[in-house]
C-alpha cells in the first residue's frame, strides 16, 4: 500500500550541491562578495524538482561521514584518492564550496526542510534506510549509480539520475537497470563490484567491464554464485575469466559489504513534512538578505505552496 502520507523525496545533498557549486558560475555572491553559487543552485534545484515532482515529504540527506570507518577497514583503497589530509580522513572540498555548507545547512533548518546526516555513515546508508522502511512512491535524487541498487518497482522506488542535469533527470526504474546492464536493480551492488568504480576507489576484477559484469550477474544470480562456479570444474566459465575472478578473491571477499548501501542506520527523530511555512521565518529573512538568497527562496516558498490553478 502506499503511503497515506504522500510521496517521499530524498535528496543526495551533497551530490547535488557539487554540482551546483560546479554548474553555476561563481559570479553568483553574496552582497559583500562571498560566492553562494551552490546555495542558490541547491535551491533552485529543490524548487524544480518539487515543483516536477510534487512530493508530500522531503528529506536531504548528509555525508555525516563521507568514507566510513567500516567501508575502509574491509577495502583501505575506498575514496583514498580524494583524501585532503589522511589523518583526520578529511575530503579534498574546494575552498569556496566548503565555506558554503554551513550556510546550506542554516537555510535548510530556517525552510524547515528535515536534513538527516548520521555520524559513521554516508548519505548513500541514510537513503538507503529511509527508502528501504518507506512503503513509497519513493524518489531519489542523486548523480551516483551505486543508488540503483535501491530501485524497487514494487513499491514505486525510483531514482532521478541526474547525470545530464537536474532538468533533465533520468527516471530509473527496475525497466531502466534491465535495459541498460540487463540485471534486476537488486543485483547492482554486486554488479558494480565486479565492474569495480576508479571514483570511489574501487578496481572491480581486471578485465570486467558493463557487459561482462551484466553477463556474469544474469548467469550466476550473485558473486557468491560466480565463486561457486569458479571452483566448479564443469560450470560455463571460459579459463581466462575463471583465472581472473579467482585472481581477485580477495577483492571479492570484502567489495560487495563496501558497495551495497546499508539499511540500518540508527535515523534520529525527524518531521518530513513538506513545510508548508518557514520553521524560522525571521532567520530566512535574516539569511536571504546576508546571503543575496532572496529570489532562490521565493522559488522554494512558491513551490512549496504553489499558487491555485484558475478556476
Amino acid at each position: 500500500m502506499p503511503s497515506p502520507r504522500g510521496k517521499l523525496l530524498l535528496l543526495d545533498t551533497a551530490s547535488l550541491y557539487f554540482r551546483a557549486f560546479f554548474g553555476v558560475p561563481d559570479s553568483i555572491t553574496a552582497p559583500d562578495g562571498t560566492p553562494v553559487n551552490a546555495v542558490r543552485g541547491l535551491l533552485d534545484f529543490i524548487a524544480r524538482l518539487t515543483t516536477d515532482r510534487q512530493p508530500a515529504r522531503l528529506v536531504a540527506c548528509l555525508d555525516a561521514d563521507w568514507r566510513p570507518a567500516f567501508r575502509v577497514a574491509l577495502l583501505p583503497s575506498y575514496k583514498a584518492h580524494r583524501l585532503a589530509n589522511a589523518a583526520r580522513n578529511i575530503e579534498e572540498v574546494p575552498a569556496a564550496l566548503e565555506a558554503q555548507i554551513p550556510v546550506i545547512l542554516e537555510v535548510l533548518s530556517a525552510l524547515g526542510i528535515a536534513h538527516i546526516g548520521v555520524p559513521g555513515f554516508e548519505a548513500d546508508d541514510v537513503i538507503g534506510t529511509l527508502a528501504g522502511r518507506d512503503p513509497g512512491p519513493v524518489d531519489v535524487v542523486t548523480g551516483d549509480r551505486d543508488l540503483f541498487q535501491l530501485v524497487d518497482d514494487s513499491r514505486d522506488v525510483r531514482i532521478l539520475y541526474t547525470a545530464r542535469g537536474v532538468g533533465r533527470h533520468e527516471v530509473v526504474d527496475e525497466s531502466v537497470v534491465a535495459a541498460k546492464y540487463g540485471i534486476p536493480g537488486r543485483s547492482y551492488a554486486d554488479f558494480a563490484t565486479l565492474r569495480g568504480d576508479p571514483s570511489d576507489g574501487l578496481p572491480g576484477v581486471s578485465g570486467v567491464g558493463d557487459k561482462t559484469a551484466g553477463t556474469l550477474i544474469t548467469r550466476f544470480g550473485s558473486i557468491e554464485g560466480l565463486l561457486a562456479a569458479v571452483d566448479d570444474p564443469g560450470a560455463d566459465l571460459s579459463p581466462t575469466l575463471r583465472r581472473k575472478i579467482n585472481d581477485a578473491r580477495d577483492y571479492l571477499a570484502v567489495a560487495p559489504d563496501v558497495v551495497r548501501v546499508r539499511g540500518d542506520v540508527p535515523i534520529p527523530d525527524y518531521d518530513d513534512t513538506l513545510p508548508a511555512t518557514p520553521a524560522e521565518p525571521e532567520k530566512l529573512v535574516e539569511l536571504g538578505t546576508r546571503w543575496g538568497l532572496d529570489s532562490s527562496l521565493n522559488r522554494v516558498l512558491n513551490a512549496f505552496n504553489p499558487a491555485p490553478a484558475d478556476a
